[in-house]
């Protein structure tokens, strides 16, 4: 059943992506953090909660992305994170993917 709160935005295509190599996306002014883990496609706000550095540009791995900037840690499937400095969580997203494109679905306004 489709969540009427959703509004699905295209994003990247779904070969385009390696797994573990996180991929900057941009949805209006919503930054979004998508990447491929063991075969299934995560997206989770791309804006670190500790201090603003895109998450797009750590590095991921064994399901966890690093900030770049003071590495610390969040799971990709639920945004929690799992090493400081950061202490509040990152915002995940729905994903779908149909023909090869990738959608993320944020909340309608």
């Amino acid at each position: 059943m489709a969540d009427a709160n959703v509004e699905w935005h295209p994003v990247i295509k779904a070969s385009e992506l390696e797994d573990e190599e996180p991929e900057h996306a941009r949805i209006g002014d919503t930054l979004v953090c998508v990447v491929r883990v063991d075969g299934q496609i995560h997206a989770i706000n791309d804006v670190c909660t500790h201090e603003y550095a895109l998450l797009s540009e750590g590095f991921c791995d064994d399901g966890e992305i690093e900030c770049p900037l003071h590495q610390a840690r969040f799971n990709v499937t639920t945004g929690k994170c799992t090493a400081g400095p950061a202490e509040e969580d990152v915002r995940t997203y729905q994903v779908k993917v149909e023909d090869d494109q990738v959608y993320v679905g944020l909340p309608k306004a």
